[in-house]
């Protein structure tokens, strides 16, 4: 069950209904248990109670529970078999259960549950509202859902265990995924959390070619519930799909550009829902003539982490110019001959990413020459929510182009398009090809478009949800993970004692995220080939999550703990508040100084209000 906004699980009631069923069947649970589902499903290695001849093939639990013997001590107590705990199993036994319930109860000739038996244990059983969702014992979307990963879809559902096991089945694609381990082991502080996780997506991004099926009631069919229950059920059925600018001006048949010779701002990320790159797309549309296009920070692929070099696209022949590097503004040798410029970006949501002061340095560009422009809209992959100070005018440049801009800004680069113009009076004949679908409240993995790396270090939307923090002190002498497999997911240093950190930084009870003290080493940038010391980040509730107080909460920590060593002057930039910095250096509580933006973050929502498209 679920209970408050943070959600729990009781004992209490599985307990009981194992009593009922043992009542009411006047057998041993466990006895009902085999003869009822374990043994026709053939499930032979799974069993409460395991005889000591299996104990050398048991995981071991914390080092004090003996091989066999259940983890969870109200199941010891009562005698080893609970209706929440005490049964053994393997993953091949497993297997079958997750098949069994993907073939709507039955396995081959047996059958164990009816169909919608099924259908009414994975529906919602919360009330209408709740923010954490579950069904008769599965978990379908609640803070302990991290083992679905990045790309299983709600309507997928499953279940974690204390030790580190868990299941996650996807009746669209037929996929699940079984995960045992045991994390307990020795001392009860493993956390497998974020494995668990990105097993599931790999898994998940390894189905190319899923059944054609539909989330929903196509899956399976649904009982005919009391009214709550359509309402419940919608509360995890997969939003609708969002069309993003370049859809929407696909199927307007390129109208607004008609005649128009056209250059076009894009990278890798400009593509539409079936994957054609909007390059492609420009290039053939009737009656339009793309002649040129620019690129940004990290290329027209997406994949440098310097400067940008001009030169020319391989399929269409068209001049590339770059701008990130010696050149960040267009030039008028670039512009000549253009009658409009096409921008498609995918932004990330952050004051300091480049690509907005890109836009708008084409926007400043564009206005003299009376050049049209045209901004494809995206997705805010973090959503709407504002956080940070606002950026001091000493710190404008390149990574901050509007002084009045918290770290995380909440708005889509065609909203921002549309507030720079207005704001700055920059006099650009521009329009916002706005998305179809898309809500403010809506993280990007609710949009059912596919994540296409905005930038080398930024490969899943977890990464993303941290970034406003970890990257506003990347310029320090830590490293936030580049050159791992992982970054912006940890922070490290050699002079940094990682349990001492991560004690600390929990200790602080900061909403929505974990830490547990790890080594990495990174093969590139800060620190490339040194043993690091640091802490990994865990998010236990991304809708609680404040990222950049995540980050101050870290540069706090370091400064406290490592005094001298911290090079904490160097985040002036990217911060972006220098009397943030002098707080923490003068040791005043990170929620104080979070606290202390409030005015910053609510001046900007009331700027941007009348910029706004969703």
């Amino acid at each position: 069950m679920t209970a408050g906004k943070r959600g729990g699980w009781s004992v209490v009631g599985p307990g009981r209904l194992a009593d009922i069923v043992a009542r009411l069947r006047r057998q041993p649970f466990e006895e009902v248990v085999r003869q009822r589902v374990l043994a026709p499903l053939g499930l032979r290695d799974t069993m409460f109670l395991p005889a000591a001849a299996l104990r050398p093939r048991i995981a071991p639990t914390d080092g004090s529970t003996p091989r066999g013997t259940v983890h969870d001590p109200t199941a010891r107590r009562m005698g080893g078999v609970a209706g929440h705990a005490g049964l053994f199993s393997t993953a091949a036994d497993l297997a079958r259960f997750c098949r069994m319930l993907l073939a709507h109860g039955a396995l081959g000739t047996a059958r164990v549950l009816a169909p919608l038996s099924v259908a009414r244990m994975t529906s919602p059983a919360t009330p209408v509202g709740a923010p954490n969702v579950r069904g008769l014992g599965w978990d379908l979307d609640s803070v302990y859902s991290a083992n679905r990963g990045d790309l299983l879809p709600l309507g997928s559902y499953g279940h974690t265990g204390f030790t580190g096991t868990s299941i996650w089945i996807d009746p669209a694609s037929r996929l699940f995924v079984i995960v045992l381990s045991n994390r307990v082991h020795p001392d009860g502080a493993g956390n497998v959390t974020p494995l668990r996780s990105r097993i599931a997506t790999i898994a998940a991004a390894a189905i190319t070619d899923p059944p054609a099926r539909e989330l929903s009631d196509a899956v399976w069919p649904r009982p005919n519930p009391p009214d709550p229950l359509p309402q419940r059920r919608a509360a995890v059925t997969a939003p609708a799909p969002v069309s993003t600018g370049i859809d929407v001006l696909r199927a307007q048949q390129f109208a607004p550009l008609k005649g128009l010779r056209v250059g076009l701002l894009t990278n890798h990320t400009g593509r539409a829902r079936d994957g054609a790159a909007t390059i492609d797309l420009l290039a053939a549309a009737p009656d339009v003539r793309l002649v040129t296009l620019f690129s940004p920070e990290h290329g027209i692929r997406g994949i440098l982490d310097a400067e940008v070099p001009s030169t020319v696209d391989e399929k269409t022949r068209l001049p590339i110019h770059s701008l990130y590097g010696a050149t960040e503004r267009p030039t008028a040798a670039m512009l000549d001959g253009l009658d409009a410029i096409v921008i498609d970006l995918q932004d990330v949501g952050v004051r300091f990413y480049t690509y907005m002061t890109t836009m708008a340095y084409v926007m400043e560009a564009a206005a003299p020459r009376h050049l049209k422009v045209f901004v494809l809209d995206r997705p805010n992959p973090i959503g709407g929510a504002v956080e940070g100070p606002a950026l001091d005018m000493s710190a404008r440049g390149f990574n901050g182009y509007f002084p009045a801009m918290p770290i995380r800004h909440g708005l889509t680069l065609g909203e921002l398009a549309r507030l720079f113009n207005g704001e700055r009076r920059l006099g650009a004949d521009l329009t916002v090809i706005g998305m179809e679908g898309w809500r403010r409240d809506r993280w990007f993995d609710e949009t059912g478009l596919t994540w296409v790396n905005p930038s080398p270090n930024l490969r899943r939307l977890y990464e993303a949800e941290l970034y406003p923090g970890l990257g506003a002190f990347e310029r320090t002498n830590i490293s936030v993970g580049r050159g791992t497999d992982t970054p912006f997911e940890h922070v490290g240093a050699p002079w940094i004692d990682g349990s001492r950190l991560a004690a600390a930084l929990n200790a602080r009870g900061i909403p929505g995220v974990r830490f547990y003290p790890e080594t990495f080493t990174p093969a590139t940038s800060m620190f490339a080939g040194q043993v690091c010391q640091g802490v990994s980040i865990v998010i236990t509730d991304r809708d609680a999550l404040r990222p950049v107080r995540v980050g101050i909460e870290i540069a706090s920590a370091l400064w406290r703990l490592h005094p001298g060593q911290f090079e904490i002057d160097k985040a002036a930039s990217l911060f972006g508040s220098l009397d943030g910095l002098t707080r923490i250096k003068s040791g005043d509580d990170p929620a104080s100084i979070a606290s202390s933006w409030r005015a910053a973050e609510a001046a900007w929502t009331t700027l941007s209000a009348e910029y706004l498209l969703y």
